[in-house]
């Protein structure tokens, strides 16, 4: 494997990784939450929540591990774009630790969502 396939197989892994934990939000926001609405689904939302929790925590790993590996092999960390990234990056992290608390906050997942999409299109933008 080649230097140049490894970097491609880190950002993969990236990608891959970013579109698990914003796609799922997307599909939980769109098609579980309107379906499972109200009293007979919140059983089903919680443990829905729980499984799509340990998976964000996977994701979140392999992002902030390959991001990490990434920022450094591009010499990113001087960037302005990559240091708003992570700015916004440890906001979802405070957003979500706050959502874990008051799950029935739901304008927290909102903020989460979108503040993941500005994450996405500012990862877009550093893109090599």
């Amino acid at each position: 494997m080649s230097e140049a396939d490894l970097w491609l197989a880190v950002r993969y892994l990236h990608l891959l990784a970013m579109a698990f934990f914003v796609g799922g939000q997307l599909v939980v926001a769109a098609a579980v939450v309107p379906v499972e609405r109200g009293e007979a689904g919140r059983d089903r939302m919680r443990r829905i929540g729980r499984r799509f929790g340990w998976g964000t925590l996977v994701a979140l790993l392999v992002l902030l591990a390959t991001g990490t590996a990434m920022a450094s092999h591009f010499a990113l960390w001087d960037n302005p774009t990559l240091q708003l990234k992570l700015g916004l990056v440890a906001l979802v992290i405070a957003l979500t630790l706050v959502h874990l608390r008051y799950p029935r906050l739901h304008a927290l997942q909102g903020a989460v969502f979108v503040v993941s999409l500005v994450i996405v299109w500012l990862g877009a933008s550093l893109e090599h």
